[in-house]
């Protein structure tokens, strides 16, 4: 099991930048691949990045070239850091750490709000 704190969340002027965190903790965070969700009111939760417990990372196609996923083991952390945020940004971030077999978990989520 692992549980998962994220952080980092606000408000952000358009153009912007953010980065955001997730603590880990419970069990070593190198075992874990980790994805970033977000979700608005009223829609489902969807893919944002994956940064692979290997390194290997993926990224939603309308965010690739402002998305970018990273993570320190040693840290226990992964981050998201998004450049050039616009409106339609703004979401409830999540992170994800799971693993065949092991199971998914959930942090509870940060706000951010993209807004002049």
């Amino acid at each position: 099991q692992v549980q998962l704190v994220e952080s980092g969340g606000g408000s952000v002027q358009p153009g912007g930048s953010l980065k955001l965190s997730c603590a880990a903790s419970g069990s070593p965070f190198g075992i874990w691949d980790v994805a970033w969700y977000r979700q608005t009111p009223g829609r489902e939760r969807g893919f944002v990045a994956l940064i692979g417990r290997h390194g290997n990372t993926d990224y939603l196609d309308s965010m690739k070239g402002r998305v970018s996923a990273s993570r320190d083991n040693d840290k226990n952390t992964a981050w998201l850091q998004v450049a050039d945020v616009k409106p339609e940004d703004t979401a409830i971030y999540y992170c994800n750490a799971f693993r065949g077999g092991m199971g998914s978990f959930w942090g509870q989520g940060t706000q951010v709000t993209v807004s002049s």
